[in-house]
């Protein structure tokens, strides 16, 4: 799998998980514990995002 590919993979979850987190929200009940966690899953993947971008960005320099 290409960088871009995998780039476009993990933008994907990265927007299902926040779709995921805006139901669980909404939910009267909402279950604190799990929003914290699909935070933190949201989080690694933005992280994840910014790691392949930054080398992507020094592989075009070199």
């Amino acid at each position: 799998m290409s960088l871009n590919a995998h780039l476009a993979e993990l933008a994907k979850r990265h927007q299902a998980l926040e779709r995921e987190i805006q139901a669980v929200q909404a939910s009267p009940s909402a279950d604190e514990l799990k929003i914290a966690e699909l935070k933190r899953k949201k989080l690694q993947l933005k992280d994840e995002m910014e790691r392949l971008r930054q080398s992507m960005g020094s592989q075009s320099v070199h």
